[in-house]
């Protein structure tokens, strides 16, 4: 499996969030190092879960518009006077 991994920007910016979350939530500060090593940890030990999640999600979306793509071929078919493939 591909690793997740962020840009040094990007990354900053979530180590950001995770300090502003622990004063706001927790009522305690987390200095800048550590909260990017916390980033690291939750990429490197559940970001698979959140990648896979949001695969399934993109799997379902395409495969619904598919079928809707689908549906739409089989209405051009041409009645021929023999069955036709599909009802729509």
């Amino acid at each position: 499996m591909k690793k997740v991994e962020f840009t040094k920007e990007q990354k900053t910016a979530i180590a950001r969030r995770v300090q502003r979350y622990f004063v706001e939530q927790l009522d305690a500060e987390i200095g800048t190092v550590s909260a990017i090593f916390l980033v690291d940890f939750f990429a490197d030990e559940i970001g698979g879960h959140f990648y896979n999640r949001g695969l399934i999600d993109a799997h379902e979306a395409m495969s619904a518009r598919l079928d809707d793509v689908f549906d739409e071929v089989w209405k051009l078919e041409m009645a021929t006077g023999q069955v036709q493939h599909h009802n729509a």
